[in-house]
């Protein structure tokens, strides 16, 4: 054990690889349900400039940056009611600016703490790690009602 709980070099008790460290070193895939699916391959063409690179009979893979999501055919939805995934930009104004051309509509929110202006909100604080003071963030909803959310760090 080390100083801080952990199991030195990853390794459970009796030597094995724990699920912790399997889960550390695997790639995350985001899932977004869509109860039309053609619908969905619309908005993400039309409204996002994004192509599935792979798709199969109910799904349809995505891929931004090296990180897979995935849109799938489902009878439920979502709530929609906070971010279920999110794209980190360089600059945000253009962001907002090219989706609103391809018919974007962003969210107006204002609540304590969080107001948009021109659609983009300062949120305060950021993760350390990141090496920023906090973000610029603005929100939306695909085809299906899914909240989507674009963010800028302020460093």
């Amino acid at each position: 054990m080390n100083t801080d709980g952990r199991n030195a070099g990853g390794r459970g008790a009796g030597g094995s690889e724990g699920a912790g460290t399997m889960l550390v070193r695997s790639r995350v895939a985001t899932r977004l349900p869509a109860q039309d699916l053609d619908r969905a391959r619309r908005f993400y063409a039309e409204a996002l400039g994004l192509d599935p690179v792979d798709e199969r009979p109910g799904g349809l893979l995505y891929r931004c940056g090296g990180v897979d999501f995935v849109v799938f055919r489902s009878t439920g939805a979502s709530s929609g009611a906070f971010t279920q995934m999110a794209w980190e930009v360089d600059d945000i104004e253009a962001a907002v600016r090219d989706l609103r051309g391809r018919g974007v509509v962003f969210e107006d929110v204002d609540v304590p703490g969080l107001r948009t202006r021109g659609g983009i909100a300062e949120v305060e604080g950021n993760y350390p790690g990141k090496g920023a003071r906090g973000e610029r963030g603005a929100w939306f909803r695909d085809s299906e009602g899914n909240l989507l959310a674009i963010g800028e760090p302020i460093v």
